[in-house]
């Protein structure tokens, strides 16, 4: 039976076939290097990746009235670590032109939120002014997700790697990955489970990667739950781009991290 993610991986092949006839828009910019691994290295906070998504296949139309260089600014001014900015337009209603007026709002590490499945995209992310990139195993072939990942690294560029259960889990480990995702939304469902992150924890700790936690991180107690855990940083989208007050909802979520948690 075809899932969500079947679909949108039809859609990026047919995308990436444009974006490879499209070589103007590939133009290399000069944005300054920056690191969301160095941000975690010193963190005494759960670090949290601000999201810009105005819709989602599971939820459609979350917000689209308000402009992504006026959120971003919101989100760093309210204490994000990083943010997050969704360029699929066809299930998500972005574009890369989202990502780069992003860009030229804030000084935080910038991550393309899309299905990557070609080198092509991860030029057109960092053209753009991006500063990590999301690889979904779910949605690559192991070796395919190794050549992606070296890519990437090649060009300066840090990796989130994210996976959904333990057998993806060992798949992103081998790749070296200092950022892993644990994504609670299960993407050929879309049920969401904070027990994704429970389950999945103490193999990242152990592999000295950084944890994530990713989808269905609404309240302190949500992130609570997760930093508990030991996420290091957790993403954040529909509840921030819902908030009727964003810096109120930062300060549910910066908790600090306790002593002996993530080591």
């Amino acid at each position: 039976m075809e899932t969500i993610l079947d679909r949108i991986i039809e859609q990026k092949k047919k995308e990436v076939l444009l974006l490879q006839d499209s070589k103007e828009i590939i133009q290399e910019a000069e944005y300054p290097k920056r690191s969301f691994i160095e941000k975690l290295q010193t963190a005494k906070e759960l670090s949290i990746i601000a999201e810009y998504k105005r819709a989602s296949p599971s939820k459609g139309l979350i917000n689209n009235g308000v402009e992504p260089e006026v959120q971003a600014a919101i989100y760093e001014k309210s204490g994000a670590s990083a943010i997050s900015v969704l360029t699929d337009s066809t299930f998500f209603k972005g574009s890369f032109s989202d990502l780069k007026a992003v860009r030229e709002a804030v000084n935080l590490p910038i991550l393309c939120k899309d299905f990557i499945i070609s080198p092509v995209q991860i030029d057109v992310a960092a053209a753009h002014g991006a500063n990590i990139i999301l690889l979904i195993v779910a949605a690559l072939e192991e070796s395919h997700l190794q050549d992606l990942f070296q890519y990437a690294k090649a060009k300066g560029l840090e990796v989130l790697v994210e996976v959904h259960n333990q057998k993806e889990l060992e798949i992103a480990l081998k790749t070296g990955a200092k950022l892993i995702g644990v994504n609670n939304r299960d993407l050929k469902t879309f049920t969401v489970s904070l027990e994704v992150t429970e389950q999945l924890a103490e193999i990242v700790k152990n592999s000295g990667a950084y944890l994530i936690s990713e989808s269905g991180i609404h309240t302190e107690q949500d992130a609570e739950r997760v930093r508990n855990a030991g996420a290091k940083g957790v993403l954040v989208g529909e509840a921030l781009m819902v908030s009727q007050d964003i810096e109120a909802s930062f300060l549910n979520l910066r908790l600090p991290l306790q002593e002996g948690v993530n080591k």
